[in-house]
């Protein structure tokens, strides 16, 4: 048995082993068109574009290849300076702060930054028959962060991964595959490449030879992306500039969400609410899976309109929702099924993916018989985007989109590709299947509701995604202490690349459950699981048929710590969504690896069992049963325990005693930290009654914060100017501490006209007998 293994395995790796290892030929000529630099060889072109002042666009187009359009680039780049020169070996190509040198015999491309070589094309292009990719060298020292979801530990490095989104049910502490994929990478050598081909291909990271870098493809675009950064925050908001920020979510998106596979009835869901209100639990949102169209799971997915036996009142629950803040969240499938009402109308619409001879492919998965939205179609998307519009039209407020890798995605189904008239199959796009339906929402959204802020719940994606307001999640991740293991590690991967708002199910969200049969949740498990959400992006438990995730449904002990925790997330939204601006205008993630503290640790990128929460916290979720402390490696500087106020120099290891209400959460000496009062939803939100924390210490002289504030839900707040940043300085000089605050912005609605502030200054023991405000003794 072992020796047919090893033969296996052989086999499989010589299929990638032995590549016919190109280059593109020798050079001919060159012509430069603006910002654009084309070089032709003996076997194509390629062109070189400036795309950012550290970064390229490198597109090699073959001659008799075929190119799709590139789904990573958000628009045009804007008019950048760069430079030329020839000689008899060479062109060099230079943006701002990165030069590409292209050697001419054979055509191979070097990157420096600084004049000292960041970047080398190995082979650069190849082809081969049945697949496109490139080679990179790839330093001994180097760790390369990327791939998007999978759980292989920060540095995958030595891996080579399947580039197809796909299902991994019940995952936990290893994958190789997940449900967004990305090919793209990060390198501790300050660079990103993004490979700007969504087909079926790998990414190997030195698996197969140690030192070179590969990706390849089924077909399709041969183009990638390289950027450069003085520094990881800079390196992304150099990528966030080329494949575009994510727009700022509504506020209410922070909110808590009550969601389950799923609300069966109407009377159920209203039940649900009411027993929120009842605990006093605060509550944003209800998430309704597919029983909204359908009694069963089998038979009724496409359907896409209220089974009425259930919800005969529905558009009466969402008013009634509405009116005590909570909003309404409603699931749509790509799939329409050939027993559904809607077939035959998506049919005669032209909404249904075809086979080759232009027909409805149709095929059983274990929905039922179906067809395939083709979302890159036109005529596919108006028909798709009515349903939606008919759900806004009654006032949802919210979309969540699953199984849209797509799940079950035929390599021969063809895609009609309407914005450039091509044809393409599903292996040549299926990982631009999701980025599309997120764009496909998200732009008619924006066009028929120009005010309301997209919120859009999508498992799958590509570069670039995050331009279209997608929220992603982990997926169906199993409900043990393995699935929660890897939670920051999903994240911290996603958010280096613009996509950070990647979240988990939280308390997981399947274990082997029977259908109809009710599980009980392991209270200490759930309650960590919860505890860590309030540091995540977005607060949504979530459960599988038969699990009641919610907290209402849980014992007194447990529900009481849960609701403690919730009310916290309340309490901290003017941070946490200050740190959605930030993410906005800059592109930095929400939750931020260690290795951002000191970029000269290459140790620090392997860190996943504790993150920052912004600048001011650090978080290390409880990922084991019965623990009494836990060890937490502590960056420079000094942090503060956020329950107990006790002080830790950085630069160690700090042993932080925790029991079932706590989890270890660190705040910055020099930190401030803006918290409301309690509220039970965010209709409630106002920063009229604000408290500020400042964490002093002698170490930090002076310090500065910032919280940023708007309406909370008009889509054009800060392109508009309708919004205002309040600033904060600290200066600390012995038994002297000056608080400075500053106000500017502009005036949207409900901005108070003054805020009644209480200043809470932590580790202040000072002698000092005298306080004053604008100079006066009070």
């Amino acid at each position: 048995m072992k020796k047919r293994l090893v033969s296996l395995l052989a086999a499989l790796a010589a299929t990638w082993i032995a590549p016919a290892v190109a280059d593109f030929g020798d050079y001919r000529s060159h012509e430069r068109r603006g910002q654009s630099l084309l070089v032709t060889t003996d076997l194509g072109q390629l062109r070189l574009t400036v795309i950012d002042e550290a970064g390229f666009e490198v597109h090699y187009v073959a001659e008799g290849s075929t190119q799709y359009p590139s789904f990573a680039l958000a628009g045009p780049p804007p008019q950048l300076h760069a430079r030329l020169e020839e000689s008899d070996a060479t062109l060099v190509f230079a943006a701002d702060e990165l030069t590409a040198v292209i050697d001419k015999s054979p055509v191979r491309i070097r990157y420096l930054r600084d004049g000292q070589e960041l970047l080398e094309e190995e082979t650069g292009y190849v082809s081969e028959e049945g697949s496109v990719g490139f080679r990179f060298r790839l330093d001994s020292a180097e760790k390369v962060m990327g791939g998007g979801q999978r759980v292989l530990g920060m540095d995958r490095r030595g891996h080579r991964m399947p580039l197809y989104n796909r299902a991994h049910y019940g995952y936990t502490t290893e994958s190789d595959q997940m449900y967004y994929g990305l090919p793209a990478v990060m390198s501790s050598d300050r660079y990103v490449i993004v490979f700007d081909n969504p087909g079926n291909g790998w990414l190997d990271i030195g698996a197969t030879e140690d030192d070179v870098l590969q990706f390849s493809s089924v077909g399709g675009r041969t183009a990638y992306l390289v950027i450069a950064g003085d520094d990881y925050p800079a390196l992304i908001e150099n990528y966030t500039d080329v494949t575009g920020r994510q727009p700022l979510p509504p506020r209410w998106a922070f909110g808590n969400f009550a969601s389950r596979f799923g609300y069966r009835t109407e009377k159920e869901a209203r039940d649900v609410v009411r027993r929120f209100q009842r605990h006093k639990i605060p509550l944003d949102a209800v998430v309704l899976d597919i029983y909204w169209f359908g009694p069963d799971v089998q038979g009724h997915m496409g359907n896409l309109d209220w089974d009425r036996n259930a919800w005969p009142h529905a558009e009466d629950m969402i008013a009634d929702f509405a009116r005590d803040g909570i909003k309404t969240i409603v699931v749509t499938e790509p799939f329409i099924l050939s027993t559904s009402k809607r077939w035959d109308d998506a049919v005669a619409s032209g909404a249904i993916a075809t086979n080759e001879a232009g027909e409805p492919y149709t095929y059983d998965f274990y929905f039922g018989n179906t067809g395939l939205i083709d979302i890159f179609d036109e005529q596919a998307q108006d028909w798709f985007w009515e349903r939606y519009r008919e759900l806004f039209d009654i006032g949802i407020a919210g979309s969540w989109g699953d199984l849209g890798e797509p799940e079950v995605h035929p390599a021969d189904i063809r895609h009609r590709l309407s914005d450039v008239n091509m044809v393409a199959t599903g292996d040549e796009m299926h990982n631009a299947y999701g980025h599309t339906w997120t764009r496909t929402v998200y732009e008619n959204q924006i066009r028929d509701y120009p005010d309301m802020r997209p919120m859009i719940m999508m498992r799958a994606g590509f570069a670039g995604t995050q331009r279209y307001g997608v929220i992603p999640w982990t997926g169906d991740v199993a409900r043990e202490w393995g699935g929660l293991k890897p939670q920051v590690e999903l994240s911290l991967q996603m958010g280096l690349f613009g996509l950070a708002y990647t979240h988990s199910d939280l308390g997981g969200f399947t274990h082997g459950v029977p259908p109809d049969h009710f599980s009980p949740i392991d209270p200490e498990l759930y309650t960590r699981w919860l505890q860590y959400g309030v540091f995540q992006p977005v607060y949504r438990p979530h459960a599988q048929d038969g699990v009641p995730p919610e907290p209402v449904f849980q014992k007194r002990r447990t529900r009481n710590i849960v609701r403690d925790f919730i009310e916290l997330r309340y309490r901290l939204l003017p941070y946490i969504y200050t740190l959605a601006y930030e993410n906005s205008t800059t592109g930095m993630p929400l939750m931020r690896p260690l290795f951002f503290e000191d970029e000269n640790d290459a140790a620090l990128i392997d860190v996943t069992d504790s993150y920052l929460w912004g600048n001011a916290f650090l978080v290390h979720p409880v990922t084991d049963p019965d623990v009494e402390s836990v060890d937490v490696e502590l960056p420079d500087g000094v942090w503060f325990d956020f329950w107990s106020g006790d002080r830790y120099e950085g630069n160690s290891t700090a042993s932080i005693d925790v029991d079932i209400d706590t989890i270890p959460v660190l705040v910055r000496a020099g930190s401030f930290v803006p918290m409301i009062d309690d509220i039970r939803t965010t209709r409630d939100y106002s920063s009229e009654a604000l408290t500020l924390h400042y964490y002093a210490d002698a170490s930090v002289p002076s310090a500065t914060g910032q919280m940023y504030e708007d309406d909370g839900t008009s889509r054009l707040s800060l392109e508009q100017g309708r919004f205002e940043l309040l600033g904060f300085r600290a200066a600390q000089d012995g038994d002297s501490l000056t608080i400075g605050l500053r106000r500017e912005g502009g005036v949207y609605e409900g901005r108070p006209d003054a805020r009644e502030l209480t200043i809470v200054i932590h580790n202040w023991d000072s002698d000092a007998d005298t306080v004053q405000f604008n100079g006066e003794s009070v």
